[in-house]
């Protein structure tokens, strides 16, 4: 049987770029409620983008270090389906945040590093974030994000895959590669698919879906 590996396309902020994602048939879009972003879109811009999103789409929100209130104004206005914590959240204030929500289910965003030795080290922190529904696992750079980079996939635990979102440095050239390595449930790309930053470019974005629907069938 065939395992379909879930796209998520993240840091989209032009109605054309959400079509074109929803036509490609990804599993769910990204939205950054982070301002410091090149990404960022305001509440405003992010429930006109969400207003295209047919159902069975999941619209993520992206969210560094908000505040509970800050969470809440924004779902009150955006039908977000899942909350993704990319900052330097506690599993306690994660929960908060989701709470202030409504209850949404959510992420936490793991930066993989050099403090990262090893995949016990990994699953411990893993299991600080039990209560949220997965791991997105990134590349620690300075900052937040992971800026495009890649870190060391071995250091995945496949016990730990089986609900990772693998992020960082994805795009169509390594996206199968990475698949056939770590087997996740889902795989996210932002700068991998684009032409400039921030620019979402629709014939990358559709390399990096075609690299993923063949990789799963291999």
């Amino acid at each position: 049987m065939t395992t379909r590996t879930r796209i998520k396309i993240c840091g989209l902020s032009q109605a054309a770029d959400i079509d074109h994602a929803v036509a490609l048939g990804v599993d769910a879009i990204g939205l950054v409620f982070y301002p410091p972003s090149p990404r960022h879109v305001s509440i405003e811009q992010a429930a006109a983008l969400a207003s295209r999103v047919p159902p069975f789409v999941t619209v993520v929100g992206l969210f560094v270090n908000a505040t509970p209130d800050e969470i809440s104004r924004t779902v009150a206005r955006v039908p977000l389906g899942l909350l993704q914590f990319h900052g330097d959240e506690s599993a306690e204030q994660c929960v908060a945040g989701a709470q202030a929500a409504g209850g949404r289910p959510w992420l936490r965003a793991l930066r993989v590093g050099p403090d990262t030795k090893s995949a016990a080290d990994l699953l411990q922190s893993a299991n600080d974030y039990a209560a949220g529904k997965g791991i997105l696992l990134d590349a620690l750079v300075e900052g937040y994000g992971g800026g495009g980079k890649v870190f060391d996939w071995s250091l995945i635990p496949k016990e730990l895959a089986r609900r990772a979102v693998l992020s960082g440095g994805l795009n169509a050239h390594n996206v199968a590669d990475a698949i056939a390595r770590v087997r996740p449930y889902a795989v996210d790309v932002s700068s991998g698919v684009e032409s400039a930053r921030g620019v979402k470019d629709h014939a990358r974005m559709a390399a990096f879906v075609r690299a993923v629907r063949a990789a799963d069938a291999r």
